[in-house]
């Protein structure tokens, strides 16, 4: 099995924000699609690993790499990562908000991983937190024009955007940043607001449906005006108050630590991360939200927004570099004549997102149309792309 190109079929989460057009279309499938398609998975979790299409038979991705470990690897990632696939690498397409989130550091999900086992939670329990006990850092490439929000907004731009709806719910919440701007003014602020009552609620989010109404020009005010449109009784709505709005362009990229609050709001986008389904939800979403866990997860510093633009290298490829151990992207961009060669020795994930190529590895060609996913093994050796247009890599930084 090492010695061959693995061509990989991955399968698709079917949540209820997903696009009914955009993971279709880069598979070459009718649209629109008779469910949401919100995320194509590309990796071995043992959730939902991928499947080998060629060669036949081989069965799922995390036992093929369990049967030949170092051959698919390479040695250096087995001695690092145990045997293990490191990252996940996805398709994400967002038709409409996901939740505001967090994940939680390696630390944090082995200590929620042992601590739901022993309670006896099973895996696919709704209010299961901890599905397995990896962290997950992640970086998010935007493949169309992509909305996100991502990390606390400076503490003073929080104070004012939230000053005229304070009273009297969260004056004195509110009051504190102001006057202190210190995380811990911050996390009480968070703390009130994810945790009012029904009917403190009501008058307060009645308040910024108004306030959103007079502001329409300002970008996080339309966004709360949608949210509060969607989920008219969650306090998640004023997210874009507190958090980064961050509005990318094709190819541009931002990347998610551990305990640093975010939501998808709009767009098609690869996503690499932690081998891990690690999700801490605060709300926006009909999926389990635990805000005490949320609370004991977070990092409540504000944080700038750090937009990536991405590293122009050698052949045509833009590299992402983030502070992660598990994953590297880049994107390769192929022309007639100008192809793309890789040495060998480390596991690569290659996915054809525009046009077509050709893969030549081990003396034997596998074509490569849009959609097309393959893994090649580390024991294979180097390996050449020839043929046109954009395919994404996936690997394991050295």
């Amino acid at each position: 099995m090492s010695a061959s190109v693995l061509v990989l079929d991955n399968p698709i989460q079917n949540y209820a924000w997903g696009s009914r057009s955009a993971i279709a279309q880069l598979l070459g499938r009718p649209t629109p699609s008779p469910q949401p398609e919100a995320e194509l998975w590309i990796g071995a979790h043992p959730r939902a690993p991928s499947r080998i299409a060629e060669p036949k038979g081989l069965g799922t991705l995390d036992r093929v790499i369990q049967d030949d470990p170092v051959g698919l690897l390479g040695s250096d990632v087995c001695d690092r990562f145990g045997n293990e696939l490191p990252f996940l690498f996805k398709v994400l397409a967002a038709a409409e908000p996901l939740s505001i989130q967090t994940h939680p550091n390696q630390e944090q999900a082995r200590a929620g991983w042992a601590r739901e086992n022993a309670e006896g939670i099973p895996l696919d329990a709704p209010r299961r937190n901890y599905r397995d006990p990896n962290h997950k850092p992640e970086l998010l490439c935007a493949l169309t024009p992509f909305v996100a929000l991502k990390g606390f907004r400076p503490l003073d731009e929080t104070a004012r955007a939230f000053e005229p709806l304070a009273r009297p719910e969260l004056q004195s919440e509110v009051g504190r940043v102001a006057r202190e701007r210190t995380p811990a003014a911050l996390r009480a602020l968070f703390a009130r607001l994810m945790t009012l009552d029904a009917d403190e609620r009501a008058p307060l989010l009645k308040r910024a449906a108004a306030e959103a109404a007079r502001r329409s020009q300002d970008a996080s005010w339309r966004w709360v005006k949608r949210l509060l449109e969607k989920y008219p009784e969650d306090v998640g709505a004023l997210a874009p108050l507190y958090l980064n709005l961050a509005v990318l362009e094709p190819g541009e990229g931002l990347f998610m630590a551990a305990g640093e609050l975010h939501a998808h709001l709009e767009g098609t986008a690869l996503e690499i991360m932690a081998n891990s389904d690690n999700v801490l939800r605060g709300g926006l979403t009909p999926k389990h939200v635990e805000v005490q866990e949320l609370l004991a997860t977070l990092v409540f510093e504000p944080q700038e927004r750090a937009v990536l633009k991405g590293e122009v290298r050698a052949q045509g490829e833009t590299s992402f570099v983030t502070p992660a151990r598990e994953f590297e992207l880049g994107l390769l961009d192929l022309a007639p004549g100008r192809g793309y060669a890789a040495g060998g020795g480390r596991l690569e994930i290659l996915l054809q997102l525009e046009g077509q190529s050709r893969l030549t590895a081990g003396g034997r060609q596998t074509a490569l149309d849009r959609g097309v996913s393959v893994l090649v093994p580390a024991a294979l050796g180097a390996f050449e792309l020839e043929g046109s247009g954009r395919v994404a890599r996936a690997r394991v930084p050295v």
